[in-house]
This record gives structure tokens, sequence and C-alpha cells, in this order.
């Protein structure tokens, strides 16, 4: 077993490299947008935006296939030092305006990043089966947190005044070079290694079918794994437009700053942080999981319709409670789908078929930002009501889960 220490290493690293990706995500569609001149720039935007978890999607089976082979430490290392260069090379193309740069820097950071598998995989290895999720949860927590410190520290990059000439800094992009390196730094000195010696690599394939066939077979899996898909889709819709969509809010007032629009990002964080950590973990177990879901379903809806009122006559107080109710529905529905996915599946195969809906999810994040910001040019509230439609629904097919279906008895 691990020390208290490595699995703080562990912590650290997670937590500080996603700091990074938090920094550049609320800035990366402005950026785009402003080095984007033709008129399917809205498309590009969405390809570079889908870009990262395309990668994410196609290099974390290869990456855990490498960390059962060599061990765990090596891919970390390399993971992190993958995402030092190329977030550093994210403030070189900011400085030089190029969109060409922008797309080999979000590819590349999505492929160095694909190591989460790998740090989940240490924990596995580093905890027994009684203090596995408490040590699953150490990940989870690094995410929540550096969501909601990336932006601000994206905030303090950037220079006070946005005047009519304004050259965006590169300061974000190396600052979450930094950061990664931080983090390199810490897995150098003060990771051990986690893969037993001797241990036999597990099997991993890019899409496990047969697993989907055991979901599909199994009654109600099959709407609850649309229903995710209709989950992710709708917020990833919305989060990959929201830098634009805030900026298209205010266009006929002086728009939003650049520095405003990472405040709220981390304001989603920090209510993302402290709904899931708090009143859902509290209703965990007390509240039916359907009930959960289809009620998270409804709050998001009534967030986007709220939004699409934001775009009509614009107001900070109602923005910032339209983002507040969608980020809480979001927590709701995203770990009661899971929990009923988890519950619906035979033990046995259990493994397969969460990894199933870990594939939906990439695909979801894949597609959702591409379709998104080709809706945008169109209308400002299309992806609004895109993601209120497909998450009416997602919380429709959960309903009809709950309904036809139960938990697995052998």
């Amino acid at each position: 077993m691990a020390s208290k220490a490595a699995l703080l290493t562990i912590f650290l690293t997670v937590f500080i490299d996603l700091i990074g990706f938090g920094m550049v995500l609320p800035l990366l569609p402005i950026y785009a947008k402003r080095f984007g001149t033709d008129p399917t720039s809205g498309w590009q935007i969405g390809l570079l935006m889908a870009s990262f978890s395309a990668m994410q999607f196609l290099f974390s089976p290869m990456w855990g296939r490498l960390s059962d082979r060599i061990g765990r430490r090596p891919v970390l290392i390399v993971g992190l030092l993958g995402s030092t260069v190329f977030y550093a090379l994210f403030g070189v193309a900011t400085m030089q305006e190029s969109l060409t740069l922008l797309f080999v820097a979000r590819i590349g950071a999505g492929i160095a990043g694909a190591t989460i598998s790998t740090a989940q995989a240490y924990i596995a290895d580093s905890t027994t089966l009684e203090k596995r999720a408490k040590g699953m949860a150490l990940i989870g927590a690094a995410f929540g947190l550096g969501f909601t410190l990336g932006p601000l520290f994206a905030y303090f990059g950037l220079p006070a005044e946005e005047t009519a000439d304004f050259k965006l800094s590169p300061w974000p992009g190396y600052a979450a070079a930094i950061c990664s390196g931080v983090a390199l730094l810490i897995a150098i000195f003060k990771l051990p290694e986690s893969l037993p010696p001797g241990a036999v690599p597990a099997r991993r394939k890019l899409f496990d079918w047969s697993s989907l066939g055991d979901a599909l077979r199994t009654p109600s899996l099959g709407l609850l794994m649309g229903a995710w898909f209709l989950c992710v889709f709708s917020f990833a819709n919305f989060e990959s437009t929201l830098s634009l969509l805030l900026s298209k809010f205010t266009e006929d007032q002086g728009r939003l700053s650049i520095k405003t629009i990472c405040l709220l990002f981390a304001y989603i964080g920090l209510v993302l942080s402290l709904v899931q950590g708090g009143l859902v973990r509290r209703l965990s177990g007390r509240v039916d999981e359907g009930k959960m879901a289809i009620s998270g379903a409804a709050i998001e809806v009534v967030g986007f319709l709220l939004l699409i009122q934001c775009a009509r006559s614009y107001s900070l107080a109602l923005t910032l409670v339209s983002l507040a109710v969608v980020v809480s529905g979001f927590a709701f529905m995203t770990p009661s789908v899971n929990s009923l996915i988890s519950r619906r599946s035979d033990p046995a195969k259990q493994g397969g078929i969460l990894g199933v809906a870990q594939s939906i999810s990439s695909l979801a994040r894949i597609l959702a930002p591409i379709v998104g910001n080709a809706l945008l040019p169109v209308n400002v509230t299309y992806p609004l009501w895109t993601a209120a439609a497909l998450m009416a629904v997602g919380g429709g097919l959960v309903l009809m889960a709950a309904r036809r279906g139960r938990d697995y008895a052998a």
C-alpha cells in the first residue's frame, strides 16, 4: 500500500494539472474567435473545443495499456511533461494569434491529459477495497478545486484594461505550463511506483462492444445510456459555448470583459463543488436516484430557459442565478444516473458497462462543442434551446427507465 504522502502527491499532480485546464477553458473560444476570420469559424471553434475530448477518448486506453506494462509513474511523468510543453505552446499561439498553433496545443494537451485514467489506476493499486472510494474521491476533489481556481488564475493573468487595441495575454498559457511543470517536479521527486512487480497487464479496448451489448440486453440500461449521452451532450454544448454566449449577451452594452467571464467560470466551479459535496452527498441514500436524476434534468431545463431570457434582456443577477440553476441540476443528475447504471448492472460485468458509459460521455463531449458552436453564429439562443430540449428528453428517458427497470438480481 502506498503512503499518504504518495496519495497526496497524486492529488497535487491532478489538481495542479487541472488548474492549467481550468485556466484556459474560458479563454479558448474567445481566443479562437479573435483569430478566426472566415464565416466557418463557428465550426472551427467547435472542432477546437472537441479536439481535447477526442484525444482523451483515443489515447486514454493507450496510456492505460502502457501503464500496465511499464508502470504508472513513467506514464504520469510523460503526461505532465506533455502538458507543460503544450500549455506553453498555447501561450505562444496567443502571442502569434495563430489558430493553427491553438489546434496543435489543444490536441497535444488532450493527449497528455488522457493520463487521468492512469492516476485512477494508481489509486486502485494503492488502496484496499474498503478505502477505494475514498481514494477515488481525491481525484474528484482535485477536479472540482482545479476547475474553480483555474479561471481565477486566468483572471489574475490578464491585463487590468481591455482597450480597443487590446492584445490577448499569453500569460494564462504560460501560467498553466508552470502549474503543470510544478506537478511534473512533484511526480519526479515524490511519486513512487504503485504497480506491483510481476503484475499481469489487463486487456483494454478502445471501445468494448461486448459490454455495450451487455448493457443493451439489460432492461432499462439502454434507456439510461441514452439519458447519460443526452445529459453530457447538453451540458457540454452549453459549457463549450458559454464564453461566447456571455460576450454576445452584452453585445449592445459593451461586452463582458474576458476577466469577468473568467470569474463567472470560477463561480460555476464553486457552485458545482458546493452542491455536489454538500447537498447531493447528503441526499444520496435518502432520496431515490431516479427522482434525483429527473429533478436534476428539470432543474437544468429551467436554468437553460432562464439563460435564454438573459439573451433577450441581459441582467448580471439573472445570469448568476441561471448559471447556478444549470450547474445545480447537472450536479444532481450526473451521479444519480451513474449510480442507476451501476445498480442495474450485473456485478460481474459492471466494470465493462461503466467503461461503456465513460466512452459514451467522451463521445458526447466530442460532438457537443461542434454542434453548439455551429449553431451559435446562426442564433445566439439556439445552443441553449438545443441543450434544454435534449435535457428534457434525457429526463424523460430516466423516468421511463425508473419505471421499467429495477436493481440487478442474480
